[in-house]
């Protein structure tokens, strides 16, 4: 019986920025609660303190920083009413501040705050706060500014078939995506924030009764007890929550398509959404999320089927194929061919470096070339990569220090790992290539099989949020299989939906 996956290596006893501050309550003068304002928004330029004087003679104070709020809104559907108001009609003035509110537009979300520490949080978050004199209590009213760029098809993931349409940077928009695509009440959206000083804001997002209740609470629990004082991405959270943290194989799964995050949401798959980045994570997933596209399920199934079939087979040649080549090339030269001996052997005459070696020095320069085409410009990165290889190589060859053959291998090798769609997954394999040829430049073809057998030994031992792996195959469910080695045709593949909450081993993360 499989054991229970443990939670990350932090504990409840982390502390909190704000556990040990003292909690302030409000003055009933508005000159106390200004220098108050004035001193947690210290060196703050941008914090504008109004003083308004309200029909009925009522004092009122208006907090905000002018770079997070709405002017429009401010002035005409704030301000503007609040001069307007009559509050000769309340008979009871102890009920001012809830008065108020009734008469607000609720898209505004009026709150009433007590403490110093819910005031600033408020305002930081891009909203009013409204003091009154002989009133200790403030009502906070949100009117953020509503800056993000436009929706447009994802970077990171090419659209052949399907939405061209991808996440951006704003959580509420992402939101929205996710609505537009599942629209039913069971689509559960709970939200938090992460951070003890950015106080960043995340949402977990799941189907009710598709999800497995054990996985949608860990994941929550995971993200309470997150110990940064600062969250700006997804990365972040990933490294914090994942069950191997240590493990270069992707345990979390991001993606910049709505479609995609919605079909893993019908799986019974949990998203988490974080404000300001455009990446959506996908947990728990397996080790053949990696090799699947969006895009298998928009097309033929015979096609999408044979696609997967070859990214099967170019991902082992991605990472097997450059130690294969030294294992045999230095200690089993009687498995080539002799023409093809005879071949290798003349290419290799006047190279001054051991067959290791001279792959390693090839795949890191192809990790480089490549990392420059990415951090280059778009349109220049490309030319960059594929020139920059092609040349360096030539003059290589030419100049006696490397063979062509490797230049082929090491060539083909990295073609190979462009086919694998995610990227996480791909990096994974470029990493593993290197222990793997120096395996195989010290113990030949031994070392490469110890390598594959360790290898599947650590991904048999791996686990995502307490679901296996290498679920399907291990342990194996032949109706999970039909996703796996195959994309079945729809009639089929309707039948294995919701096999992460009906799986037993899912149940017990």
């Amino acid at each position: 019986m499989r054991k229970k996956t443990s939670l990350p290596p932090f504990t409840d006893s982390q502390p909190d920025a704000h556990s040990n501050a003292p909690v302030q309550t409000l003055s009933e003068t508005l000159d106390d609660n200004e220098a108050v304002i004035r001193s947690v928004f210290d060196r703050c330029s941008d914090l504008i303190v109004r003083r308004l004087q309200l029909p009925g003679s009522v004092s009122c104070m208006a907090v905000y920083l002018s770079v997070l709020i709405d002017d429009d809104k401010w002035s005409s559907g704030l301000l503007q009413p609040l001069m307007n108001l009559d509050t000769d009609r309340l008979e009871d003035r102890s009920k001012l501040l809830e008065w108020l509110r009734d008469r607000m537009d609720s898209t505004y979300q009026p709150q009433t705050a007590e403490t110093i520490s819910e005031i600033a949080r408020s305002i930081v978050g891009g909203g009013v706060a409204l003091f009154f004199e002989s009133y200790s209590l403030a009502l906070t009213v949100m009117i953020p500014n509503q800056l993000h760029r436009a929706l447009e098809e994802p970077k990171t993931e090419a659209v052949i078939r399907g939405p061209r349409v991808g996440f951006i940077e704003k959580i509420e928009i992402n939101l929205t995506l996710l609505r537009q695509q599942i629209q039913s009440p069971q689509l559960k959206i709970e939200r938090m924030s992460v951070g003890t000083v950015t106080r960043t804001e995340v949402a977990v997002v799941y189907l009710d009764k598709l999800a497995p209740s054990d996985v949608v609470e860990v994941v929550k629990k995971r993200l309470s007890k997150i110990p940064m004082t600062s969250v700006l991405g997804t990365g972040y959270i990933e490294e914090m929550i994942s069950d191997h943290p240590y493990s270069p194989f992707p345990i979390i799964n991001t993606t910049e398509r709505p479609d995609s995050a919605s079909g893993s949401l019908m799986e019974g798959k949990v998203a988490v959404l974080v404000n300001g980045t455009p990446l959506v994570m996908i947990m728990p997933v397996t080790f053949w999320f990696g090799f699947q596209s969006t895009e298998d399920y928009y097309m033929n199934f015979i096609f999408a089927t044979m696609l997967r079939w070859l990214r099967y087979l170019f991902a082992f040649f991605a990472i097997a194929a450059p130690s294969i080549y030294v294992a045999i090339t230095t200690f089993h030269q009687e498995v080539i061919p002799t023409s093809l001996a005879l071949s290798l052997a003349t290419a290799r005459e006047i190279v001054p470096f051991p067959t290791m070696v001279e792959t390693l020095i090839m795949e890191v320069t192809f990790e480089a070339l490549r990392e420059a085409g990415v951090r280059l410009p778009r349109a220049v990165g490309q030319t960059i990569s594929i020139v920059g290889a092609l040349v360096i190589g030539q003059a290589a060859v030419q100049a006696g220090i490397i063979s062509a053959p490797i230049i082929i291998v090491v060539s083909l090798t990295g073609i190979a790992s462009f086919l694998i769609p995610q990227p996480a997954m791909s990096q994974a394999i470029s990493i593993l290539r290197f222990p793997m040829v120096i395996c195989a430049g010290t113990f030949g073809l031994y070392g490469v099989s110890g390598c594959i057998i360790a290898l599947l030994i650590h991904l048999a031992n791996l686990h995502s949020f307490g679901f296996p792996y290498l679920w399907p195959v291990a342990p194996f469910n032949r109706a999970g299989i039909m996703d796996v080695l195959f994309r079945a045709p729809w009639g089929i593949m309707q039948k294995r939906r919701q096999l992460v909450q009906q799986d037993p081993e899912a149940q017990n993360p």
